[in-house]
């Protein structure tokens, strides 16, 4: 083991105080906002930019993650040179989501959401800068007793321990080496390097008492790393290689939550002001005090976590689900609600409380004061969803727990836990968690094979035919500048060929007819974003042309156009003329303006509270999908197309600007949820409708033609779809529509504006011819009853009545059952029908009979097993059927001897 620090001994080699205590009477008092704030300030102040957060939901070009786990993750782009940073210093407080450690949630310091401070150098500096920002924020402005803090370092760096004993004095030994000093990237690739965390003594007593104990000791709690100094010089592909970056990069991060835990003094960051309103919030609707009973406690900080964590997913647009992040969003709610049902909470605690975190937190983060209403109305609709099937879900499982502990097992059948999900939205992990409270486990590779098997049968085999290319466009990409979009301008563009694939691989010509991907340097085409469908179009030169059927950005910076070459070759490095299909662009941009006026016009007639969850903007239609918890009304649909239809004829201007983000939304510009924004933005304002949009559109709203809501439907809890058409598609429906009226008015011999009352009236003629015929059947069915009756066979002195009848109906047939035994007395009664190809029956035995042992349900169920069906189990009277009716009359002919 490498040599470690003395741990009682200071940088200056003074003998230091352990105890935690003393540690806490180091620091002053600091409020969360204030620590926070100073962090900014202090970085601002050495020419760093700040940054706004990015959304909990990365943007659309990057797949590696569901959430934002990291403050690097909007910085990506500029490690790798895909965009140019705004500053080459940056400075941001991140919103954090990871679930890595969630079953660990409810203990003194793990989190699911958490907020990161960090500072960021794109080749601006290195180690050297960055240690000294670190040790000199942390011992002078956050006045940190030196002596407590202890870093560690990479064993195969070299550099920093230097850094390390220059900067904060600290002797050679006083350097822990770490093999997991090493940060990877968030997703199967990127930016990687090693690192230097900075460990906080919080004093023997916190210790496992071992001499070897130092920080990243796993015994014991003594050691809390507070921040990560993360040397960015790598790029690490998917299979492991790793090659240098442009430049080496800097990337810190301190979680603001253990900080504010040491400066505040507190043994637990649900001590600090970050989260104890929150608790007390809790522990308030529970009827509890924090403090007085362990589980209590326990549950309290399980809830206070997950709560606040709900808040900011739906802050940020995140939407439950069965899949993605939809799913983490379902999983944490159902997970707090369980534990809020071990406190006794009953109803919507988790949405009452989200006010108590808004109030909290919004100071730095005001976008949720603006969405709070969204938010409690997803959280809300969630957990009443949640509520309604939760109590089933438990009592099902403890009922199998009680039956798998009674035969002596200790493992969840994997079938049983992928029902208990299936059928009653019982998540696998809170099955776990109820199991393991009693000593069980679930068997998750079954789980995992019924669930496997679920989605293999939903999805027919279906594969992302492109998903094996984005490790090549990265690599590509480091080597090329980002792709300039020229069509805004127009449709028409000149450039060169920069790079292609052919077959998923980096080629230098594609010949027809090969199928390929192609970069150019600029261009007209449009990728595909913000739901507005990629470009088709061509792009061809003297020695080839090539077919455009998709335009993509499957890594940030890079414009990529998917199809086929259908005539010729064309070679990297080739000048080529772009064409976008200029009609089918100009459809999508009268789409995808009514969508902004469509936005609009939900706004102003259900109420500031809707907001976008989702779109489509297509040549042929335009979807459009929102929250809203019940569907739309007629008139409320009719009242949309009329505000939309009104906008389109006031011919507004469309006026698009580029700004910087904060002033554009300070401007009343809407900002979507699940959209990532640049510090600079472009600002799409038609008539009262003002958005951030990179698509394109009219350039004025009256060339978007009609506007024609087809449809609204629910999608998912709490989401509404609208369906729309435009120009010459809502056209074209009106007058198939019209066509549909006018044939149907000559058939019915009428004029389409009497079609409805001469539907009517069929209608009730129909009516009343079925109550005719149903009278004349049942006089007939009672008839045929009556002969049945009169003329039984005796079995055994029995009297028996079985036969194939023509009721029209079950209830006839029950009617006619009832007939014939009030004639008959005693007796066994077997009557079947046939109708829409299937046979039902029915047996019924009065009381007399089946007291000397006849039963009418072992009867049924003989009768439906030689139909192929089944048949009903009470011993006076059993129905049955089958979808087989080839031996229904043999069957019932056999009736006697079945008796006998």
């Amino acid at each position: 083991m490498p040599a470690k620090r003395t741990q009682n001994t200071s940088a200056n080699g003074k003998t230091a105080p352990l105890s935690g205590h003393s540690a806490r009477k180091a620091t002053s008092p600091n409020t969360s906002q204030d620590i926070r704030a100073r962090f900014l300030a202090y970085f601002e102040e050495r020419d760093h930019q700040r940054v706004s957060s990015s959304s909990l939901i990365p943007p659309s070009d990057d797949p590696t993650v569901l959430l934002t786990t990291a403050g690097m993750q909007q910085m990506i782009p500029y490690f790798l040179g895909r965009m140019t940073p705004p500053s080459t210093r940056l400075t941001s407080v991140q919103k954090c989501f990871r679930t890595t450690d969630i079953d660990e949630v409810g203990d003194a310091s793990h989190l699911t959401f958490f907020e990161m401070l960090g500072n960021f150098a794109v080749g601006a500096y290195f180690k050297r800068e960055a240690i000294a920002f670190a040790w000199d924020l942390l011992t002078k402005v956050y006045q940190l007793p030196p002596d407590r803090l202890a870093p560690t370092v990479h064993p195969d760096d070299d550099e920093a321990p230097g850094y390390w004993q220059e900067i904060a004095g600290i002797p050679a030994d006083g350097i822990t080496r770490l093999e997991d000093n090493w940060w990877g990237p968030p997703g199967a690739s990127g930016p990687c390097g090693p690192d230097s965390e900075i460990y906080y003594d919080r004093g023997a007593e916190f210790g496992c008492g071992e001499p070897d104990c130092a920080p990243g000791c796993d015994r014991c709690e003594r050691y809390l790393e507070i921040w990560n100094l993360v040397f960015m010089q790598y790029y690490q592909d998917t299979d492991g290689t790793r090659t240098l970056l442009k430049q080496p990069n800097i990337d810190t991060g301190m979680g603001l939550e253990r900080l504010t835990m040491v400066l505040q003094g507190k043994n637990s960051v649900f001590e600090t002001d970050l989260f104890r309103p929150i608790i007390d919030k809790f522990a308030t609707l529970a009827h509890t005090t924090y403090g007085e009973n362990a589980e209590h406690d326990r549950a309290l900080r399980v809830i206070a976590d997950h709560g606040r964590a709900l808040v900011f997913l739906a802050g940020d647009g995140v939407l439950p689900s069965n899949t993605g992040r939809g799913y983490i969003f379902r999983r944490v709610l159902r997970r707090a609600v369980r534990y809020g049902k071990m406190l006794g909470l009953e109803g919507l605690f988790l949405a009452e409380a989200a006010d108590t975190v808004i109030d909290l937190m919004r100071g730095h983060y005001e976008e949720l004061v603006t969405r709070r209403d969204q938010i409690v109305d997803v959280i809300s609709t969630e957990e009443r969803r949640f509520n309604q099937t939760l109590t089933a879900g438990l009592q099902l499982l403890t009922r199998e727990l009680d039956a798998l502990a009674k035969a002596g097992k200790r493992e969840v059948p994997g079938e049983l836990a992928f029902k208990l999900y299936d059928t009653h939205g019982f998540p696998v992990e809170l099955t776990a968690e109820v199991a393991r409270e009693r000593g069980m486990t679930v068997d998750r590779a079954g789980y995992d094979g019924a669930m496997q098997r679920q989605q293999d049968q939903a999805q027919g085999g279906h594969v992302f035919v492109r998903e094996h290319e984005e490790e090549a466009w990265t690599k590509v990409s480091n080597a090329l500048p980002t792709t300039s979009f020229t069509g805004y301008e127009g449709t028409l563009g000149s450039s060169e060929v920069v790079a292609m694939l052919v077959n998923g691989k980096p080629a230098d010509e594609a010949s027809a007819p090969q199928e390929a991907a192609l970069v150019l340097a600029a261009t007209p085409f449009y990728a595909e974003a913000g739901g507005q469908m990629g470009d088709h179009g061509v792009i061809g030169s003297q020695t080839g042309i090539f077919q455009v059927s998709d335009t993509q950005r499957p890594v940030p910076g890079l414009i990529v156009h998917y199809g086929k070459m259908i005539e010729g070759h064309l070679r990297v490095g080739t000048e080529v003329r772009a064409e976008v299909d200029a009609n089918r662009r100009r459809a999508i941009m009268r789409n995808h303006s009514a969508t902004h006026l469509l936005h609009r016009a939900l706004k102003d007639i259900l109420g500031e509270q809707v907001h976008q969850q989702g779109s489509l903007v297509a040549p042929d239609r335009l979807r459009f999908d929102f929250n809203m918890t019940r569907p739309m009304t007629v008139e409320e649909l009719r009242e949309i197309d009329r505000h939309v239809n009104s906008a389109v004829l006031a011919n507004s201007v469309v006026h698009t600007e580029t700004m910087p983000y904060r002033e554009a939304v300070a401007t009343g510009a809407m900002a979507l949820f699940s959209e990532k924004y640049g510090d600079t933005v472009r600002v799409v304002t038609m008539g009262t409708s003002k958005e951030l949009c990179g698509g394109t559109h009219v350039a004025a709203t009256g060339q978007i033609g009609l506007y024609l809501t087809t449809q609204e439907a629910g999608t998912a809890a709490g989401i509404r779809r609208v369906e729309a058409l435009t120009g010459t598609g809502a056209e074209t429906f009106v007058h198939r529509r019209n066509d549909l009226v006018s044939n149907l008015a000559g058939r019915l011999q009428t004029t389409p504006d009497a079609l409805a009352d001469r539907v009517r009236q069929l209608q009730d003629e129909l009516a009343d011819a079925r109550r005719s015929l149903n009278n004349i059947q049942r006089s007939q069915a009672r008839e045929e009853a009556a002969r049945l009756a009169a003329s039984p066979t005796e079995v055994n002195g029995v009297p028996l009545v079985a036969a194939v009848v023509s009721a029209p109906d079950t209830q006839a047939l029950q009617e006619m059952s009832d007939a014939i035994r009030n004639r008959l007395g005693s007796g066994v009664i077997l009557l079947a029908r046939e109708g829409d190809g299937q046979a039902q029956f029915i047996v019924t035995i009065d009381d007399a009979l089946t007291k000397r042992g006849l039963h009418a349900g072992k009867i049924a169920a003989v009768v439906g097993e030689r139909l192929g069906g089944r048949g009903g189990v009470r011993p006076d009277s059993a129905q049955g059927g089958s979808k087989d009716v080839r031996n229904l009359r043999s069957t019932i002919a056999e009736a006697r001897a079945l008796l006998a």
